[in-house]
């Protein structure tokens, strides 16, 4: 039968509120690593050196060919046998961070696909170098095209959060097993914990379309 107590509610979502903002950390850090590798990762597939490219496409590839979970238990119970002793919060940020930056750096890539060959032929007549050719004319170009997706596995990251669970990182979903097992009581932690993660999703969700709007709006590409 269906037994809610509000008082048992009540109770617990002072701590449900701390492992949100744990959650939360969690996610922006992993987002910032995948953000910034992701670039790495597209970038060094556009190099004239064919083995590097050959190497990073195939690491791509396999990232993304794996689940999240097992790259998690790899980075924090394997990388000790290799002398990597991370703490499980940083394991899971890693681990993270490298799993989106394979998915981000195939979207930089469509970005970055998607920018009109005349502008690569003017950098050329121009004589402007790799970097400033990428820094100042490709980039700004590629991202807009690319801020959908991105928008979407920020949104991506934070749902997938209750993963790190399992090497013991205290966020949401952690914290609601605990909880349950302590009162023997799941109904109300784990309804919670799903009423959270609605909470910030979907807002989230639409502020990445906003400010996706307002992107190609600021840069003349919608009126």
């Amino acid at each position: 039968m269906f037994d809610w107590k509000w008082d048992f509610a009540f109770e617990i979502l002072p701590r449900l509120l701390w492992a949100t903002l744990n959650t939360l950390m969690a996610a922006g850090a992993g987002y910032a690593i995948a953000v910034v590798l992701g670039l790495v990762l597209a970038l060094a597939q556009r190099t004239p050196i064919r083995a590097l490219t050959a190497v990073v496409r195939e690491a791509v590839e396999f990232i993304r060919s794996t689940p999240l979970v097992l790259q998690i238990f790899f980075v924090f119970y394997v990388g000790p046998q290799f002398g990597l002793r991370l703490s499980p919060w940083t394991a899971g940020m890693i681990a993270i961070g490298l799993h989106y930056a394979a998915y981000l750096s195939e979207v930089y890539r469509g970005g970055i696909e998607s920018v009109p060959k005349g502008q690569w032929e003017a950098c050329t007549a121009l004589s402007l170098s790799t970097r400033d050719t990428y820094a100042r004319i490709i980039i700004p170009q590629a991202l807009p095209p690319a801020l959908a997706g991105m928008g979407n596995y920020l949104v991506g990251i934070f749902k997938d959060t209750p993963m790190l669970s399992v090497i013991g990182v205290a966020e949401l979903m952690h914290t609601a097993n605990a909880i349950g097992s302590e009162h023997y009581r799941f109904l109300e932690p784990i309804t919670m914990v799903g009423v959270i993660f609605l909470m910030i999703s979907l807002p989230a969700a639409g502020l990445v379309r906003l400010f996706e709007t307002w992107v190609r709006r600021k840069l003349g590409m919608i009126r």
